[in-house]
């Protein structure tokens, strides 16, 4: 995966460590000792930077010229010391021009290691890393910025989050609309108004996954009221293309449309495998009783992705009469099936079903395993966090991110030295994961891992470590209030 030549300062390109212990001034160059013949060579003095220049800075800074201010700066002594008023205006300054990595290393400064955070401070940054990647070039750095905002759901992020509706990528205008679906159930929570508008021009966007992402999003959100828009969702279910139709009719279900829903449950019947896979993730969600049986018999379809749908439909539904299709998707040929099965039955949370978990630990297949850790961790079971370990020191990247989801799944505090592990990978797919896992699990103590990351010479990586970080500052605001 390649990243994006940032064009930062040379010192950035320093490794992490020695980058902070330059920042700290731990680290100075060699000097020799003394010597017969060889004097004592003194550091030099450090000296603040001079009053009016420290005004000038500060002025240009406050004054909206922060190309200015960040040139003055830039053009001291290393022998000048700023003070904390300068530093924050600089950091200021780089969030501003769109430069996070920058204002990384100004807060550092700010913020030492061992000293308490700023949320405000770290809430701007964090934004600044997620916000300033929007418009990368690269179509993998734009996908990660926008799946980080679609799990932020941010108002103050909608005009960003609508611009992505624009966007080349697919996967873009996706999680563009997984946001403002977010953002709008958020909305609707407070009793507010749910802006709509962008969503149902979704509905007309050339990609099937986008315009499937409008339905699930006004399915939730839409007024059941506005006419035009079910129109839309009808024609949209009478067209018969493949999975579409059935995200269509779950939309019109969801809106109090008759029939929509019976029409759903037809579907899981029909020969089409694709439109029986969307039809049972879609009832899954909806979670009305008189599916149930029908989920349950769906384990046994001989399409393994369907058969996969179920198992996980069954543990959304989460009704704990499903243990006995779970019980016999643990048994399935296929790894994914039992994968899936293994982390709905730990949904379910019934104690008793520990033992068929333990049991799916030890599988052959790493994938299973994973999904039994999964199961175990949401059941509070202590020795799957020594499970995880064990599979996060697995030689292939994609078990060990496996490892990471099921931990960042099960939110359990106990696994952030697991991931504090992963978030060190030499790949960049655990390292992904981890981030994202950190975020989930929720705790403060993995703000330290999270800000490490922020140096991560990934650019994705910097991107879903920032979103970690807000939703971990987000979730201690809510608790604090």
């Amino acid at each position: 995966m390649a990243t994006r030549n940032l064009a930062l300062p040379s010192f950035l390109l320093l490794p992490a460590m020695t980058l902070a212990l330059l920042l700290f001034g731990l680290i100075r160059p060699a000097i020799a000792g003394p010597s017969p013949g060889n004097t004592r060579q003194d550091s030099p003095k450090k000296t603040a930077v001079p009053a009016p220049i420290e005004r000038e800075i500060m002025a240009a800074s406050k004054g909206g010229h922060h190309d200015r201010a960040i040139r003055l700066f830039e053009a001291l002594s290393p022998e000048q010391t700023p003070s904390s008023h300068l530093l924050e205006a600089i950091f200021k300054s780089y969030l501003h021009l769109g430069h996070p990595e920058l204002a990384f290393t100004i807060y550092v400064r700010l913020v030492p290691a061992g000293q308490p955070d700023s949320p405000t401070w770290l809430h701007d940054l964090a934004r600044a890393f997620v916000s300033g990647h929007a418009r990368d070039t690269q179509e993998y750095v734009r996908i990660a910025s926008f799946t980080t905002l679609a799990e932020a759901g941010d108002q103050s992020m909608v005009p960003l989050l609508e611009d992505g509706l624009l966007d080349p990528s697919i996967l873009v205008r996706a999680r563009a609309v997984e946001g403002l679906s977010r953002v709008g159930g958020r909305a609707k929570r407070a009793g507010q108004t749910v802006p709509a508008t962008a969503l149902k021009r979704a509905l007309q966007d050339p990609a099937p996954p986008v315009r499937i992402a409008a339905l699930n999003a006004l399915g939730d959100l839409g007024d059941a009221k506005d006419q035009a828009m079910l129109d839309v969702m009808t024609q949209m279910a009478r067209a018969g293309e493949g999975p579409l139709h059935v995200f269509a009719l779950a939309a019109l279900a969801k809106l109090g449309r008759a029939g929509a829903f019976e029409e759903v449950v037809s579907a899981a019947t029909l020969p089409e495998p694709d439109v029986r896979m969307a039809a049972v993730g879609v009832l899954g969600r909806l979670k009305r009783p008189s599916s149930l049986p029908l989920l349950a018999q769906s384990v046994y379809d001989p399409e393994e992705s369907v058969r996969a749908f179920a198992a996980g439909a069954l543990g959304e539904f989460g009704d704990p009469s499903a243990i006995g299709a779970l019980t016999h998707a643990l048994n399935d040929d296929s790894p994914r099936v039992r994968s899936v099965a293994a982390a709905s039955l730990g949904r379910l949370g019934l104690t008793h079903t520990k033992p068929l978990l333990r049991q799916a630990a030890r599988d052959p297949v790493e994938l299973v395993r994973a999904g039994a850790v999964e199961g175990l961790l949401r059941m509070g079971e202590p020795e799957a966090v020594l499970l995880a370990a064990e599979l996060a020191k697995h030689d292939s990247p994609s078990v060990r991110s496996a490892a990471a989801q099921a931990l960042g799944s099960a939110g359990n505090r106990r696994a952030l030295p697991v991931l504090e592990q992963l978030l060190a990978d030499q790949q960049p797919q655990p390292r992904l994961a981890a981030a994202r896992a950190i975020g989930k699990v929720g705790d403060r103590v993995g703000l330290p891992m999270l800000k490490k990351a922020l140096t991560d010479h990934d650019p994705a990586i910097r991107i879903t470590a920032a979103g970690s970080v807000l939703q971990i500052l987000s979730r201690n605001a809510r608790e604090n209030h």
